[in-house]
């Protein structure tokens, strides 16, 4: 009868919607959640047993032994009627992860559909779609990197996320809600639960990093700042579609990493700088957590003459394995780690190059600290290196 089993579970594997994780499309999941009928990766599969067993009694499908009501459970179900059911009013503004997304992220939308079940209660999602939040938040210094509890309040109704120093006192800084961007950053901080909120002040970005010890709250937050901009998005662009404004909400980085710049001199040397692109916004800085960028790079469309090529100019230094940005006022001669890197950096420049600019990226452009050259012209990029 095991025997048998197995190979009905393989079988329903073969069906539509199976045959990927049902919480996060991994492809040919190995594991599933008897009680609740779906199939699931190993990652997400650790999260469903996280939960206890009464919520999620998960199995692998092979190395676990079934029996006829487990496998008929998920028979019955599968993940195209769970999904139905489970995610059927997910707000527009919440970010569906995939494979590739954050460990909290996959977490906190497994927990909200099955333990929380937010998506069948509409009425449970009010924390971050109401368009107001404040709580406290342990926000890292810009100068001794500790970080300290600051009391942040959201507000999509002035498009505000301030937050405050002491309560009492005026707030330490007013970001615009509609032209931040917040990704999380894991990978720089070492917190799971921790975010990167990007602004632009005074024509130049800032960035600050926040963490919360609860995994829920961080992305509350996260999903109320997609939420207040969405909202936001929608009355200034009334013509715009739901699709169009979802690609203007907190957006991960294309790409990030350490690269080798060289300044715009023949006798310039190359200094190892931390890249980070934010939409069209090429920024470089010392250290990957720096609160300001030394540099900021506007990439435009290849019809305004910005381009990407493998090496660099005649009477340049060529150093391992360089290419050259190139803009209308400038060109960055740039050297990557390995081959493999710079394919990828000149791939992910080529594809921003190629795109349309929106009414969004002019406004970034127009908002960039202009700074004079030693030439006299004007440029859109700071000329430190």
């Amino acid at each position: 009868m095991a025997d048998n089993n197995e190979k009905l579970l393989a079988e329903l594997l073969k069906k539509p919607g199976n045959n990927a994780c049902a919480d996060c499309g991994a492809k040919n999941p190995e594991w599933a959640s008897y009680n609740i009928g779906i199939f699931v990766c190993t990652r997400c599969a650790g999260v469903h047993r996280s939960m206890g067993a009464h919520i999620s009694k998960v199995k692998h499908l092979k190395l676990d032994k079934w029996e006829d009501s487990q496998v008929n459970r998920v028979r019955e179900v599968g993940n195209a009627a769970a999904r139905l059911h489970y995610e059927e009013r997910v707000p527009p503004c919440y970010r569906r992860p995939n494979q590739d997304s954050p460990q909290v992220l996959i977490e906190q939308w497994i927990r909200a559909k099955y333990q929380r079940e937010e998506f069948c209660h509409p009425e449970r999602q009010n924390h971050y779609v109401s368009g107001f939040m404040e709580g406290f938040l342990m926000k890292r210094g810009k100068e001794d990197a500790r970080y300290q509890p600051r009391k942040f309040v959201l507000s999509e109704a002035d498009d505000t996320l301030k937050y405050y120093v002491k309560e009492n006192k005026e707030p330490k800084a007013v970001l615009r809600i509609s032209e931040l961007n917040v990704s999380f950053a894991p990978p720089k901080t070492g917190n799971q639960n921790s975010l990167q909120i990007s602004f632009m002040k005074d024509g130049t970005t800032r960035h600050i990093y926040v963490y919360h010890e609860d995994p829920e709250i961080i992305t509350n937050w996260y999903l109320a700042i997609r939420c207040a901009k969405l909202h936001r998005l929608q009355v200034a662009y009334p013509g715009a579609s739901e699709s169009e404004l979802l690609c203007q909400l907190s957006k991960d980085f294309p790409r990030e990493g350490f690269l080798w710049k060289t300044g715009p001199r023949q006798s310039d040397s190359y200094k190892k700088r931390w890249f980070t692109l934010d939409g069209r916004k090429l920024m470089y800085h010392d250290d990957p957590m720096d609160a300001h960028p030394k540099g900021e790079i506007f990439l435009g469309h290849t019809s305004e003459g910005y381009a990407v090529k493998m090496g660099v100019p005649p009477g340049f230094r060529d150093q391992w394995f360089s290419f050259t940005l190139e803009t209308p006022d400038r060109n960055y001669l740039l050297s990557a780690q390995s081959e493999d890197d710079r394919a990828q950096w000149m791939n992910v420049f080529q594809k921003v190059i190629d795109k349309p600019l929106t009414p969004q990226d002019a406004n970034v452009a127009a908002r960039l600290v202009r700074k004079r050259t030693t030439s006299g012209s004007i440029n859109i990029f700071s000329s430190s290196r």
